[in-house]
């Protein structure tokens, strides 16, 4: 009995102990309440450029919804940090060539922030609808401007052969629309499509027209990236030259003949096969087949 009651008064003094402990706890949270310091919650928005141009068409950034589209796909790309970032290396290595092309071509230079828009300079993009590499080209569509595609060979995957193609397109839109803009939005809706908006809504300014919202945000996207990327510095994407891609250094070598197995002929020409089609990634077999008369031109590794 004397034993029971030693332990129940040593258990009552424990829980006196233990609220005594948690009273004392209690006072000093609420004698001494934490501070949460304010912080500014308010986001941190691109600044819209005062003015732009499209190859040198005035963007009318006095008009409410030419402005907000602007905003709208700026905003976007701004905070989509690393797809900038990787299309600012891509841009350092495949810019040199993109705007040669289109200098030979008489295309003003702004056409190369169409080809970020269309594959983000990736050469091995592809469409859910199967256009494919820098600048986008269907299958049925290749061949209308000189593109080889075939088991073998797919000439949209080479960037020189495929900007040629674009600025042949382009031309020849400039010549009907009368305008670059108006070029590079049927770009995406097709010469016929935009056309057709033309027609209906007697104006071929692309500022005026109501087109389908893929294309009425295709030139802003354009605008977009000739803003982030013309200006990366200052928005906060700044590379140094060791980080950016840099153009690859390559020999030509023309061909006549026929290549029977491209792995022999690459360890026979110093390099891998695995090179040669990184160089050459409109090469898509294992051989390579030339008829009379044709010729083909691969890029092979300086040592």
């Amino acid at each position: 009995m004397n034993k029971i009651l030693s332990s129940a008064l040593v258990f009552l003094a424990g829980g006196l102990f233990t609220l005594m402990i948690v009273s004392q706890l209690s006072f000093k949270a609420e004698a001494e309440p934490v501070t949460i310091s304010e912080k500014n919650t308010t986001p941190l928005l691109p600044e819209l450029p005062a003015q732009i141009d499209f190859a040198g068409e005035a963007v009318p950034l006095e008009r409410w919804d030419v402005k907000e589209r602007l905003d709208r796909e700026l905003i976007y790309n701004f905070y989509y940090k690393p797809n900038v970032l990787y299309t600012l290396k891509l841009a350092n290595r495949y810019f040199p060539a993109i705007s040669e092309r289109l200098k030979a071509n008489g295309v003003p230079d702004d056409f190369k922030y169409l080809c970020v828009a269309e594959s983000n300079l990736v050469a091995a993009a592809i469409s859910r609808a199967g256009a494919v590499s820098f600048w986008q080209f269907m299958d049925g569509t290749a061949p209308l401007y000189q593109l080889t595609v075939n088991h073998e060979v797919d000439q949209r995957y080479d960037l020189e052969k495929s900007t040629d193609a674009a600025c042949k397109y382009l031309k020849q839109a400039y010549e009907r629309f009368g305008s670059w803009t108006a070029a590079a939005a049927s770009y995406n809706c097709g010469m016929g499509g935009y056309n057709k908006q033309v027609t209906f809504q007697k104006t071929s300014y692309y500022y005026d027209l109501h087109l389908p919202e893929e294309t009425n945000r295709y030139i802003y996207r354009i605008l977009t990236f000739k803003h982030l990327l013309s200006n990366a510095d200052t928005l906060g994407f700044a590379l140094s030259d060791e980080d950016a891609y840099q153009p690859l250094p390559f020999r030509e070598m023309e061909v006549t003949r026929t290549i029977p197995n491209l792995a022999t002929f690459a360890i026979d020409n110093g390099t891998t096969y695995k090179v040669l089609k990184l160089m050459n990634p409109w090469i898509k077999g294992r051989s390579l087949t030339i008829r009379p008369g044709k010729r083909y031109v691969l890029k092979l590794p300086v040592h």
